[in-house]
C-alpha cells in the first residue's frame, strides 16, 4: 500500500493572502506559505520588518487586516490553538517569584503535557537540572530563555511558533535550540521560527520566507 506523502495532508500551519497593517500603515503581506510536519521554516527580516506581528497574528493574539489563518485546514480559533500551538515570545512569560520548576509545573497544569516528558525532564533538557528550585528572578537572561524553551518542550502540540529563540544564548544554548528543532522536527512536529538570519536553523537547507521592512515615505518638498 503506498505511503502518503506528508504534503498529502493538510498543512499544520497556512497562511492565504495573509496581510496585516497599523493605521492604515502596512505591516507585511500578503503572505502565501503553508508549514506541514516535520518542517522548520524561517521568517528573516531586519527590526521592523513585521516578524515579531506576523506571530502575533499566526497565533492569535492580533487579527489580519485581510486574508486567512489554517490550523489543520480549518480557521484559527482561539480554542484550536491552545491545544495545537505552542507559542515563545520575546518575553519568557515566567513567574518569577516562582522557582524554574514550578513555572514548568504551572504550565503543564495549564495546558498538559507530551507523552514521554515531566517538568524535571524538560528541565535537564534544557541543561538546567541544577537550578529547578531557583527562583527565577535570580536566572540570567540566556537561563530564563532555557526555561521557557523547556516549558514549550511540554506543551503536547505539533506547532511552535518561536520568536527570536536565539536571542540572549551562548554558543551551547544556540546549539540547543538546533537540536531541540530537529527532535522536534524527526517527531513529526513543525516549527516557525523567526530570525535575523545569523543563527539560521543548521540541519539541511531549511526554507526561508523573507520579510522586508517598508520604507518610510517621504513627504514632497
Amino acid at each position: 500500500m503506498p505511503s502518503i506523502d506528508a504534503h498529502d495532508r493538510p498543512a499544520l500551519l497556512e497562511a492565504r493572502h495573509l496581510a496585516f497593517a497599523r493605521n492604515d500603515e502596512p505591516i507585511f503581506g500578503p503572505l502565501d506559505f503553508a508549514l506541514h510536519a516535520g518542517e522548520v521554516v524561517l521568517i528573516e527580516g531586519d527590526n521592523g520588518a513585521g516578524k515579531t506581528t506576523l506571530l502575533r497574528v499566526l497565533s492569535g493574539l492580533l487579527e489580519p487586516t485581510s486574508g486567512q489563518v489554517l490550523l489543520d485546514g480549518e480557521p484559527l480559533t482561539l480554542a484550536k490553538l491552545s491545544h495545537q500551538v505552542a507559542l515563545l515570545g520575546h518575553l519568557p512569560g515566567l513567574k518569577s517569584d516562582l522557582s524554574a520548576l514550578e513555572n514548568l509545573r504551572f504550565a503543564a497544569g495549564m495546558g498538559g503535557l507530551r507523552a514521554g516528558i515531566s517538568p524535571v525532564t524538560a528541565l535537564a533538557g534544557v541543561g538546567l537540572e541544577a537550578y529547578a528550585d531557583v527562583p527565577t528572578r535570580q536566572l540570567s537572561a540566556g537561563q530564563r530563555k532555557r526555561v521557557a524553551l523547556a516549558r514549550v518542550l511540554l506543551a503536547p502540540v505539533g506547532l511552535w511558533l518561536l520568536d527570536e529563540p536565539y536571542a540572549n544564548l551562548d554558543l551551547d544554548g544556540i546549539k540547543l535550540v538546533n537540536r531541540l528543532l530537529e527532535l522536534h522536527a524527526r517527531r513529526g512536529g513543525a516549527a516557525l521560527i523567526t530570525s535575523h538570519g545569523a543563527y539560521a536553523f543548521t540541519s539541511g537547507t531549511p526554507r526561508r520566507i523573507p520579510l522586508r521592512a517598508r520604507p518610510a515615505e517621504v513627504e514632497p518638498t
